[in-house]
């Protein structure tokens, strides 16, 4: 897909790029989920059958919260993470 730009962005480009970039401000988070803590979160597909989905939903509904925070929620409860 052809991009529109003109020869003044293209030429602020290359400088800003030969000049440099801030590293604090490259770091900051823009768009995208809120990070878990400090260190990055690592994506875990997990299967689960209908029943399974249904059952997690309801109670998900029932607390307010998301499936994935109720399966974060349940792992602590098993586990010494928090």
């Amino acid at each position: 897909m052809p991009v529109n730009m003109t020869d003044q962005q293209l030429d602020s480009w290359v400088k800003e790029a030969e000049d440099g970039y801030d590293i604090d401000v490259l770091k900051k988070r823009g768009r995208g989920r809120p990070g878990r803590g400090a260190r990055p979160s690592q994506v875990v597909a997990v299967r689960l059958t209908q029943e399974e989905l249904h059952a997690l939903d309801k109670i998900a509904a029932k607390q307010q919260m998301s499936r994935s925070e109720l399966m974060r929620r349940a792992i602590n409860t098993y586990t010494d993470v928090a």
